[in-house]
């Protein structure tokens, strides 16, 4: 994986070494790790022959390798067992787009430490921290973030699940909060130990208003795994249901009604990453592109020498540039503006650099993959080989996080402002 791009202005010295240790350590899990893994897990099989039991596994075994790496530590605050004081979006990006360019359900996992826990990070009281996320951080335990719903996907504002507050019999039983709803489409779902939900807790309110956060624990009675989902690049998905779940109230995230802040702002940190994990894909596309062009004979001579195959390879080669120039601007942003030398997160936000971030690097991604994809020729419509795998992981980061179509809104909406 080239990392020239590392010597951009974006990036500090802690970042550039922290590049540099993650390729060096994929790199080996390559020769002794994740090559043995894929061979029973998820990168050799297709998703019409993967066992789901497989994917799971795998998904596992990935989180306590990241764990045993230190790598998961960057998903969580110092303080509670993390590598930095505060979530650094640059470091969450190189992470995830060095995970990528390797294997995709090593950024899948990954990721879902980071955005699974991400609320108890902000908005957590100091009894959650402590009992979540050094485990998080040590890989010991698996995170969720339950958001969507089957009628509440981009306008969570439509959200109908309840959680309705019940009180203790004393001083000593502070209370706690029933939820009954369904969540779909949550990653790690059914492998997850515990799921960060959002709920309403204002049956009055409308729109985003009235909106909560729990922590609720998967063991919890009355949370039920109702469906499994297999998608084309398989990862383990599920829908949830609760029927009068039973959540303590010590379990709330901030205050009641604050939900959908907090989850904008959760996702406000982690979105510049699915564009960098869209880019990491790229990056493995373009350089497997540019190996076979050279390799490959095509009329009395290589690929490489068509002129057409250079005009593709150089549309390629821009479109990873932009986009990195893109993911890598929203992640600086982020971690600079108003830190006051502290490194501190912004108290700012960043949604327009993060929209177009992840817009234009999904987007990008899944046109250079097709390009590669096209250079191979059958082979690149062969079950298990790299571009096709690629080509089936890339289509789900162009909508999960916040479709295109609701990226180019918030876009425009904050230019309007």
């Amino acid at each position: 994986m080239n990392l020239d791009h590392l010597a951009w202005p974006f990036f500090e010295d802690q970042h550039r070494a922290l590049a540099h240790a993650l390729a060096n350590d994929v790199r080996l899990w390559d020769e002794t790790g994740l090559e043995a893994l894929s061979t029973n897990g998820s990168s050799r099989m297709t998703a019409a022959v993967e066992s789901r039991a497989a994917v799971d596994a795998h998904c596992r075994e990935l989180v306590k390798r990241l764990g045993a790496g230190g790598w998961t530590r960057y998903a969580v605050p110092a303080a509670h067992g993390g590598a930095l004081d505060q979530l650094d979006s640059r470091a969450l990006c190189l992470i995830r787009e060095t995970l990528a360019y390797h294997e995709g359900l090593a950024d899948f996992a990954f990721a879902m430490q980071g955005l699974g826990s991400g609320a108890i990070s902000l908005a957590g009281s100091d009894a959650l921290k402590a009992a979540y996320l050094p485990r998080v951080a040590r890989g010991e335990v698996i995170a969720a973030f339950a958001l969507t719903e089957p009628e509440a996907g981009s306008d969570v504002g439509a959200m109908s699940t309840s959680a309705r507050f019940e009180a203790g019999a004393g001083r000593s039983a502070p209370g706690s909060y029933i939820l009954n709803g369904i969540k779909t489409w949550i990653s790690n779902g059914g492998i997850a130990d515990f799921y960060c939900v959002f709920a309403r807790t204002d049956a009055t309110s409308k729109g985003a208003r009235g909106i909560s956060a729990f922590v609720v624990d998967a063991s919890t009675p009355g949370l039920v795994i109702a469906e499994r989902l297999d998608v084309i690049a398989p990862h383990p998905l599920a829908t949830l249901r609760f029927d009068n779940c039973r959540v303590p109230a010590s379990h709330l995230l901030g205050s009641e009604g604050q939900g959908f802040k907090l989850a904008m702002q959760n996702l406000d940190i982690f979105r510049a990453s699915v564009a960098a994990a869209a880019l990491g894909f790229a990056r493995r596309a373009f350089d497997e592109a540019v190996a076979r062009a050279k390799s490959r004979p095509m009329f009395g001579g290589k690929l490489a020498d068509l002129q057409l195959t250079q005009a593709a390879l150089g549309d390629m080669a821009t479109m990873i540039d932009s986009a990195a120039l893109l993911t890598y601007r929203a992640a600086w942003q982020r971690d600079t503006a108003g830190a006051h030398g502290t490194g501190a997160p912004a108290p700012v936000r960043t949604t327009r650099e993060a929209a177009m971030a992840k817009m234009t690097a999904t987007e990008n991604a899944q046109w250079v993959i097709d390009r590669a994809l096209q250079m191979f020729g059958g082979q690149g419509v062969q079950s298990g080989t790299m571009v096709e795998k690629l080509y089936r992981e890339i289509r789900a980061l162009r909508i999960y996080e916040g479709a295109t179509e609701v990226q180019k809104i918030i876009i425009g909406k904050e230019v309007l402002k």
